[in-house]
């Protein structure tokens, strides 16, 4: 009797070890879920970036104001009507 007592604990500790350790265990379970949750918090981020691109992109396509905007913001557009008079601070 003692021998099958020592046997079913032995398998119930067993069992217990693969819970807790072994793959598909409570450990790498909670691993997983806590990678999916960073990934799904980066993939919330860049699908804010991408919105932000999407509606400039929009806005250049539409506008032909936002398109002299971005050429006098980045590239220095200067007409030919217009002068250009440079600031130097010291």
């Amino acid at each position: 009797m003692k021998t099958l007592w020592a046997i079913l604990a032995v398998l119930i500790l067993l069992l217990q070890v693969r819970l807790w350790v072994g793959e598909g265990s409570f450990a790498q379970v909670w691993a997983l879920e806590e990678a999916i949750g960073k990934q799904q918090a980066e993939n919330a981020g860049l699908a804010a970036r991408n919105d932000r691109l999407y509606a400039e992109v929009r806005n250049l396509r539409n506008q032909q104001g936002a398109v002299e905007e971005r050429a006098r913001m980045n590239l220095g557009l200067i007409r030919d009507d217009e002068t250009f008079f440079l600031v130097v601070e010291k």
